[in-house]
């Protein structure tokens, strides 16, 4: 999850937090131009309802009504203790905007457990997308940094873009919701069915000559059921991660194997030391069955040949997971004895990625050499030379996802250290309550004149009806402003969009990504209004806090 902020010169909450206690500054932004006077500036007064200048003018001899003052808004203007119940006013910035990107959703801290194990997905989510980090825990070797585990609040220049809420996670044909888990077959797992179908036929064509081209039936046959105990390697990490009551997005059958999407890190060392070893414990069981079944029929027929070559199968899958490195399960492992002695998840998954770096390049240099020695049972006569040139090609393969996965379990881990330094209360912007009818122009010189940079508007009790979105300023011309009331501008506050001062880190970005949104109206725990959160600001503070050294 390797984050980079936008371009521009965005103001992030936290320089606005800081702004509270500076005192009043020079008036910037939409907010400035709203207060500046002019023979061009032609504005209602304030409280009256806006009207537009090309209306036709109203008839002299019909008296009409001076249309009253609304009531003033619940408690003064602008006016909300900073977190040190300061109350000094900042710089106001109703229109600041920021350019977007992704954070983490998706963002995902996990466990692997393949050959390619699991690399944790990026993933703040994001505060939206999010977001959450999300434990991956694969099969064979397969390690991603991307998936939708990740992204941001951020969108195009100039423009935040909401966190965004996983709808229903793709990925591929659903194929079932065992325990209530989505499994996905990717597009990439035709392929490899189609090159195990081919492979496997070849060397069914040496075995058992007299099959002649129902051998590649026979084959297909054989890829699917090895995919089907891969399913059930996966299957056990998610019966697991359920039982400590850990939520698993999906999971996916794919080319290297198969990833089961763990949202949640385990709590402890023992918890993260079970989560890890099940797969391959699944799979060494396996290998055991399909021993005892290849016992129970002839050798040297379609059966024989099929349980034999799915008792390798699963035995290379699960000593391959047992290799102490991340992103592979024995990393994992590795990571919960080290988290144990140390009592730092840091110091393992450092120690672990380390390991799982070494085993990268073990497996870039080791696999072709012992190819070659013929050490893997093949003989020098049966060696050719695009064996060679496909074992060294697998080999770098599997050592990029080795190292990558090894990466992005260190980036993941410094991800879960930062997310507490995301809190709700000193992100959020101050806020003026303004009206329904109250003009733009209005409502931005009273956000400059006490320092705020959102606006809520309320009905006459001081309810909280609306946010005004800061998009939504920014496409009104200046002109236009004296005529346009703000309640055209804003968005319904919805029971999602209410957000506690108290929250931070990941309970905060798990209510973003639950309700997207570029702003939020954040409150006390008695009800009051402290202010209005950006989804912008949020991911300049998750990038800040990223770029930091752990």
């Amino acid at each position: 999850m390797d984050e980079s902020g936008g371009s521009g010169q965005p103001r992030s909450g936290t320089d606005e937090a800081t702004g509270r206690h500076e005192g009043p500054q020079a008036p910037a932004g939409p907010a400035a131009d709203a207060t500046r006077s002019g023979p061009d500036r032609h504005e209602p007064p304030a409280g009256q309802a806006p009207t537009d200048p090309d209306a036709p003018a109203p008839d002299p001899a019909r008296p009409h009504p001076e249309p009253p003052a609304g009531p003033a808004p619940h408690g003064a203007p602008g006016h909300r203790p900073g977190p040190d119940g300061d109350s000094s006013a900042g710089t106001a910035r109703p229109a600041d905007t920021a350019p977007g990107h992704g954070t983490p959703e998706e963002a995902s801290a996990g466990a692997g457990t393949g050959p390619g194990a699991a690399s944790p997905q990026p993933a703040p989510g994001r505060p939206g997308t999010g977001t959450d980090p999300s434990a991956h825990h694969r099969t064979l070797a397969h390690s991603g940094t991307g998936g939708d585990g990740g992204t941001g609040v951020g969108g195009g220049p100039g423009r935040p873009k909401p966190p965004r809420r996983g709808r229903e996670p793709g990925g591929g044909l659903l194929m079932g919701r065992p325990f209530g888990v989505p499994v996905y077959v990717a597009p990439s797992w035709f392929l490899v069915a189609a090159l195990i179908t081919w492979v496997f036929g070849g060397q069914l064509d040496r075995v058992l000559p007299e099959l002649g081209a129902l051998r590649y039936l026979v084959s297909l046959f054989f890829a699917v059921a090895f995919y089907a105990s891969v399913l059930v390697h996966e299957l056990a990490h998610t019966v697991a991660a359920l039982r400590f009551k850990l939520p698993v997005r999906r999971i996916q059958l794919q080319f290297f194997g198969g990833v089961s999407e763990i949202e949640k890190e385990a709590e402890t060392p023992g918890r993260e030391f079970v989560l890890a070893f099940v797969g391959p414990l699944l799979s060494l069981v396996l290998s055991g069955l399909f021993y005892l079944a290849m016992l129970a029929v002839e050798p040297g027929t379609v059966p024989g040949v099929l349980l034999a070559g799915l008792m390798i199968s699963n035995l290379i899958v699960a000593a391959f997971n047992l290799l102490p490195g991340l992103p592979l399960d024995g990393g994992r492992m590795l990571r919960a004895v080290v988290w144990k002695i140390t009592g730092r998840p840091m110091s393992g998954t450092v120690a672990a990625a380390w390991v799982g770096r070494a085993l990268a390049v073990s497996v870039l240099i080791g696999l072709p050499l012992l190819t070659q020695s013929g050490a893997l049972g093949e003989t020098q006569d049966n060696i050719g030379g695009m064996d060679t040139v496909t074992d060294a090609l697998l080999a770098a393969i599997l050592a990029a996802i080795i190292w990558t996965g090894a990466g992005n379990s260190l980036r993941m881990a410094r991800l879960r250290e930062h997310l507490p330094e995301l809190r709700a209360r000193s992100l959020t912007r101050r806020a003026v309550p303004v009206e329904t009818s109250t003009p733009l122009s209005e409502a931005l010189r009273r956000a400059n004149d006490a320092g705020a940079r959102a606006l809520v508007v309320v009905d006459s009790d001081g309810e909280p009806l609306s946010l005004v979105r800061e998009a939504a300023i920014v496409g009104v011309p200046e002109h236009r402003r004296p005529w346009v009331a703000v309640s055209g501008l804003a968005q319904d506050i919805t029971d999602g969009m209410r957000v506690s001062a108290e929250l931070a880190g990941e309970p905060l970005l798990d209510v973003l990504r639950a309700t997207p949104a570029t702003e939020y109206l954040v409150v006390e725990e008695s009800g009051e209004i402290y202010g209005v959160l950006s989804a912008a600001d949020v991911e300049r503070a998750f990038v800040k806090a990223m770029a930091r050294p752990s």
